[in-house]
């Protein structure tokens, strides 16, 4: 059985036993006909709490919360639904828009026009978060499980807290959107590194769609239910594969965020009623298989469904290779194997973002075998990642199974964009 895998910007056809295998592919929702008009009865009618224009007074300032250029969010879209049903209230020069970049890099200015359009770049304030800049920062205290935290000046002290965002399966939070618009989106470097800290992302409840009980979540929530930062109205939406709006949820921010959940998990997330000994996937084909960090979430799906002591066959281009920048590729040369890199983690605390980039792919290796398939990376750049080449995946596969003779294949085309598991 032939199957065509997302990779790169021409994809990978694979050549896989039709009475062995199970391909888990994309759910897709039907995209709504007006989204403008559903972002609008959703402002006006949330799910729960008054509607946004009840809660605005004149003379107000307003702080609205979007993702940065590393997301799919249709901000234009969301904030021209938010900025009209405050018109007449709130003045355009009394709103700022703020990048949610958590650890990321500022938008240029190009990023910021494509994003956002001339329009609400002339008319709003808008301020890429910096993580790293002490003086917007203000720290507000301990929150959740012993979490020091810090956020950005400019959303504590506006009148009026706004969150828009997009849910889709996280690999450690649970569901992206909600609460992340808060923290780490706003948040200080040291706040995130200890929501992200080794403990956190460790926990085996820190994984896809979870958000109940999982610990990285349940302190993302209580920072964001403090007095002084909770927001006053917020508005996720889901998304296709062509990025159309789906869904739209509006109103006090965590009743919106768990029907919002409960809306894309069976959408998003495929169950089975196994594990199996071999799992191909990839990280989604281009722009999101650019580099091997990124491809770590393909190789995570993959491992909520592979058998201990399975192999997981990742096919992700890197056209950007490691990449060059970030510290990604020199956390992972500092111990010659990932159960070494693991024990390093685990005994030290966090000071780099990257780090638990590394943990995740750690903690898969340590259940499973990785074979990775990039055309962007040689042998040894694979192998001094800790990875095992793939030059060909047929064969791979062949050898694979001819060492399980009653072994099944899992085939994730799309790779994260649907995260099977065992129910």
């Amino acid at each position: 059985m032939r199957v065509r895998l997302a990779y790169g910007r021409r994809g990978l056809v694979i050549d896989v036993p039709r009475e062995r295998t199970t391909v888990i592919e994309p759910r897709q929702a039907p995209a709504l006909r007006d989204p403008e008009a559903a972002l609008k009865a959703a402002l006006r009618r949330p799910v729960s709490g008054p509607p946004l224009r009840q809660l605005a007074r004149p003379g107000q300032s307003a702080a609205i919360s979007v993702c940065d250029i590393t997301r799919a969010q249709p901000r234009r879209e969301m904030l021209g639904a938010v900025l009209r049903e405050l018109d007449g209230i709130v003045r355009p020069e009394d709103v700022t828009i703020l990048i949610a970049t958590g650890t990321h890099r500022a938008n240029t200015p190009d990023e910021l026009r494509a994003m956002l359009g001339d329009e609400i770049l002339n008319s709003c304030r808008v301020i890429n978060h910096d993580a790293r800049d002490e003086s917007s920062l203000v720290d507000i205290g301990e929150s959740g499980n012993g979490v020091l935290t810090r956020l950005c000046r400019h959303w504590l002290e506006a009148d009026l807290r706004i969150t828009t965002g997009f849910v889709e399966p996280h690999f450690f939070a649970g569901f992206s959107g909600g609460p992340k618009m808060v923290a780490p989106g706003l948040a200080g470097l040291d706040t995130v590194l200890t929501l992200h800290d080794a403990v956190r992302v460790g926990d085996p409840r820190s994984t896809w769609g979870i958000i109940e009980e999982n610990p990285l979540h349940s302190d993302i929530r209580a920072i964001a239910a403090r007095p002084e930062a909770r927001p006053h109205f917020s508005m996720d939406v889901l998304l296709d594969r062509q990025q159309r709006i789906t869904h739209v949820f509006a109103g006090e921010l965590f009743e919106m965020h768990g029907r919002a959940c409960a809306a894309a998990k069976p959408i998003a997330m495929a169950a089975t009623g196994r594990r199996f000994e071999v799992v191909v996937t990839t990280n989604s084909g281009y722009p999101l298989d650019q580099n091997l960090y990124q491809a770590v979430k393909g190789m995570s799906a993959a491992a909520q469904v592979v058998a201990d002591g399975g192999t997981i066959l990742c096919a992700a281009e890197c056209s950007d290779g490691i990449p060059d920048h970030g510290r990604y590729a020199e956390l992972l040369g500092r111990g010659g194997s990932p159960e070494e890199l693991l024990q390093q983690i685990e005994t030290r605390p966090a000071t780099e973002p990257d780090q638990w980039q590394v943990q995740v792919q750690a903690m898969i290796q340590r259940r499973a075998r990785v074979l990775v398939k990039a055309d962007g990376l040689t042998a040894e750049q694979l192998a001094a990642a800790h990875f095992e080449p793939a030059q060909d995946l047929d064969e791979a596969i062949v050898e694979c199974l001819a060492a399980q003779p009653d072994g099944r294949v899992c085939v994730l085309p799309e790779g994260p964009q649907t995260i099977p598991y065992v129910a």
